[in-house]
């Protein structure tokens, strides 16, 4: 089993990079570097072959996003402090090892306070952001870009996405173009935008280094865990803010790191948007989400494993088991069956699975492409609220 570096929560992430690229020399002259990497004499003439093709200007994106992420200042009264006391939703997993971000230290003995960042979904005032961020809280502050402090409200959350909604009463409020999180490509560049460290409306810049990451971060009875994995730097502060593609469309919710100190080390993880959207819009409708499930148990498919069953792929989700009384069951899927596409998308891991239908809800029809013993079945199941 691979070794799992520190996951936690950027319960409050954000940060700042250091774009590794380039330097412009002025100069009318190239300068020549000499094969034992010291400046040899300006020449003049010289084909040193094409342009290189450098990163284009984030000054756009960058005017488009920022105005539309807030900055969240989530407390626990002493009266809900001793209401979650009482109840255990003290997440002490998290607590014990130091590693909810905004307010680390905390001390069960008194109300825990934290930062984050959000992202303003309608121009009337909802917000887009992390469980995490204010999951304790029982009073919410909001400040908007341009320094305007408004009193929050909860409106919904779904832990198992860490996702949530709060709602400011403003009219007008700037907000962001959706992206097709589907088509996000590795290596596209992104930004991400929140407030680190106390640092209010930072942008960093990097790439997408992969999609359906699942690092097993989010807890609870059947989580959503599909991330884009980026490289852009974030740090306590950022939990909640924008993932934002080249052309200033939201891409996700910035939500977790890799870290082993606490701070940014490399890697950090969003919630991509099409997902967001299906859970978010439901919140804002009917204050829950109710998620459809498949009433399957799965393992990702792997070479030994497709050996054993006599398959030519070795990608995939395996069907281990059925619930009994399940849509997967109904449905006629079996067990042992491969499942390699589900709603036109194309599956070769767990996370893939869970993000493409993680965002239906109880009700809707899902279509499946299975590898049943190397042939090809197409079946449509009706998913069912998980019992």
């Amino acid at each position: 089993m691979k070794q799992v570096l520190s996951y936690v929560f950027a319960g409050m992430i954000g940060g700042g990079i250091t774009l590794g690229g380039y330097f412009a020399l002025q100069s009318d002259q190239p300068i020549i570097i000499s094969n034992n990497g010291q400046f040899a004499k300006q020449v003049s003439n010289v084909n040193v072959g094409p342009t290189p093709n450098f990163p284009f200007d984030f000054t756009e994106a960058a005017a488009t996003a920022t105005p539309a992420v807030v900055h969240i200042s989530a407390k626990e009264s002493e009266k809900k402090a001793r209401e979650n006391r009482r109840n255990n939703q003290q997440f002490p997993n998290f607590f014990d090892d130091n590693s909810f971000f905004g307010n680390p230290f905390f001390n069960f003995n008194q109300p825990k306070e934290g930062t984050g960042s959000g992202v303003i979904y309608t121009n009337d005032g909802y917000i887009v952001t992390n469980n995490h961020v204010v999951e304790f809280a029982d009073q919410v502050e909001v400040t908007t870009y341009d320094n305007k402090t408004y009193k929050a409200t909860i409106v919904g959350t779904y832990p198992e996405g860490d996702l949530a909604v709060i709602k400011i009463d403003a009219k007008n409020l700037p907000t962001m173009r959706l992206a097709n999180s589907d088509e996000a490509k590795i290596g596209e560049w992104v930004l991400a935008v929140g407030n680190p460290l106390e640092l209010n409306s930072t942008v960093t810049a990097g790439i997408i280094s992969a999609k359906g990451r699942d690092i097993n971060i989010i807890k609870g009875k059947a989580p959503i865990e599909s991330f884009i994995q980026t490289d852009a730097a974030v740090n306590p502060g950022n939990s909640g803010g924008a993932l934002v593609d080249a052309n200033g469309r939201l891409l996700g919710i910035n939500t977790a790191i890799a870290t082993q100190t606490g701070y940014f080390e490399g890697y950090s993880f969003a919630i991509p948007v099409n997902l967001v959207t299906s859970i978010v819009d439901d919140l804002i409708k009917n204050g829950n989400y109710e998620r459809g499930f498949l009433g399957i148990n799965i393992a990702d498919l792997d070479n030994e494993t497709a050996n054993e069953l006599g398959l030519d792929i070795s990608q995939g989700v395996l069907v281990e088991s059925l619930v009994d009384g399940g849509a997967a069951q109904y449905a006629g899927v079996l067990p042992n069956d491969v499942i390699v596409q589900a709603n036109g998308k194309k599956v070769k891991s767990s996370a893939d699975l869970l993000e493409a239908v993680g965002g239906s809800k109880a009700g809707e029809m899902v279509s499946l492409v299975l590898n049943r013993s190397g042939k090809q079945e197409n079946l449509s199941v009706r998913l069912k609220a998980n019992n």
